[in-house]
């Protein structure tokens, strides 16, 4: 069973078992601050509030109903991505920064978090830690209660142009990414064909346009293109993550001593 669903039951057997008239408003608190004081067993999140149980009992005209508790939206967060599959260790206090440009890379990214404010990206190296960064600011993020999305862009993508033709389906994949508080693409534009063809243009000019539309969005993009590189492939994409996440700008130069996954466990002799 989905999460949706898993959701949908329970509300309909909580509304069941508690949306009762009582003799008395009294009587009806008394049921809501028991259904309050139960531990549920939901993941991701440990909430005071709701005893991770997703919901919070409450009286309305001597009724006592149910009502999401206001984790919903980070414990979403967390789980997405924990089931994204990305590295548990990516977080800030686990960048390895030994070197000056690492230093700067990781300097950069605290005083982001200190006003979170447009867009953030990294281009360039592969293994320069592009992704490790990304996600710690994201689960930064999702901590100040940030609902935030992962999107791996060569698996979601693929999904998103093999749907096109369905609106339906296609609708209930890409709103989610035009419209969530936080939204972190990962290896932007990396395909299995190379370079992205223009369906890749074209998904994302339509996620990004959706999102540079609406200022508050806060938008995080990891890529092994440079930030130049992507605007000669589309000037209108490349420009509008130019423009959104002017001062939060890291190209990476590519330069093999920068890969700190062949690096960081050879032994040099």
């Amino acid at each position: 069973m989905n999460h949706i669903s898993e959701q949908l039951e329970h509300w309909a057997k909580m509304k069941k078992e508690h949306s009762t008239t009582c003799e008395t408003s009294s009587d009806a608190q008394r049921q809501a601050d028991a259904y309050n004081e139960m531990a549920g067993d939901l993941k991701y999140y440990d909430c005071p509030k709701c005893k991770n149980k997703g919901y919070i009992a409450v009286v309305e005209n001597d009724v006592m109903a149910m009502q999401y508790c206001s984790c919903k939206g980070m414990r979403l967060s967390k789980r997405l991505l924990a089931q994204s599959g990305i590295n548990e260790d990516y977080k800030l206090e686990t960048y390895r920064a030994t070197e000056d440009w690492q230093k700067r890379i990781l300097a950069k990214a605290k005083d982001y978090l200190v006003n979170p404010q447009g867009w953030f990206y990294m281009g360039g190296a592969v293994g320069s830690g592009k992704s490790h960064i990304c996600t710690a600011i994201v689960r930064e993020l999702i901590e100040l209660g940030r609902e935030s999305r992962y999107m791996m862009w060569r698996d979601d993508s693929t999904r998103l142009k093999a749907s096109v033709n369905r609106p339906e389906e296609y609708a209930e994949l890409i709103e989610p990414l035009k419209n969530v508080d936080v939204l972190y693409i990962d290896d932007f534009w990396k395909t299995t064909t190379g370079a992205p063809t223009t369906a890749d243009v074209n998904l994302a000019f339509e996620i990004l346009n959706a999102r540079y539309n609406r200022k508050g969005l806060i938008t995080i993009i990891s890529s092994e293109y440079h930030l130049n590189e992507l605007t000669e492939i589309d000037e209108a994409v490349g420009s509008r993550i130019y423009e959104r996440a002017k001062g939060n700008r890291l190209d990476i130069a590519r330069e093999k001593t920068r890969n700190y996954r062949t690096r960081r466990d050879t032994t040099m002799i």
